[in-house]
């Protein structure tokens, strides 16, 4: 019985080693990715229009004509903006202490169509003669200008002012 033992001895030991021998099976996965990205910033412009205002105020003052704003007519009413009409004040007691504090602000007339900015070449030519305006001139692209060869390797040249230029280069590994 022993002898036999023997003779199973090492087909129980092969039996056993046999899931160990198994090869071990893993994807791998390697990602190389290149990318550039090129922008250049556009121009803008943002106009508000404002209106005519005046206002009076004081102590000791008589109005005789009251000061105020008036309407264009003829031909530009519609886009001309009000103007002042001035006023005739006096001292109400004579030697006595009086203030007096008048005020005009000259609003926008309405732009005709087709006027406003005009943008070349990403500048701002010329903008619109209103009471806010906020303009940002746009970037221009110069030599802008990004390559990738097949063998991966990536070049970015500068362009001129608002201009962006971006260059990525991600290798990645992952084992499922």
């Amino acid at each position: 019985m022993r002898r036999s033992m023997k003779r199973f001895l090492p087909i129980v030991m092969l039996l056993m080693a046999a899931p160990l021998a198994t090869p071990v099976r893993a994807d791998l996965i390697h990602r190389l990715t290149t990318s550039t990205q090129l922008s250049v910033d556009g121009a803008a412009t943002q106009a508000t229009r404002i209106g005519s205002t005046y206002s009076v105020s004081g102590n000791n003052i008589t109005a005789g004509t009251m000061g105020g704003l008036t309407k264009s007519s003829g031909d530009s009413a519609a886009t001309a903006a009000a103007s002042q009409t001035q006023g005739s004040y006096s001292v109400t007691t004579a030697g006595s202490a009086f203030s007096l504090t008048e005020s005009f602000v000259m609003g926008d007339a309405v732009n005709p169509i087709g006027t406003g900015v005009d943008v070349s070449t990403g500048i701002v030519a010329d903008m619109p003669a209103y009471g806010s305006v906020t303009t940002q001139s746009g970037g221009v692209a110069g030599s802008l200008a990004g390559t990738i060869t097949s063998a991966g390797v990536m070049t970015l040249t500068a362009g001129g002012a608002g201009t962006t230029a971006t260059g990525q280069f991600v290798s990645e590994i992952s084992v499922d």
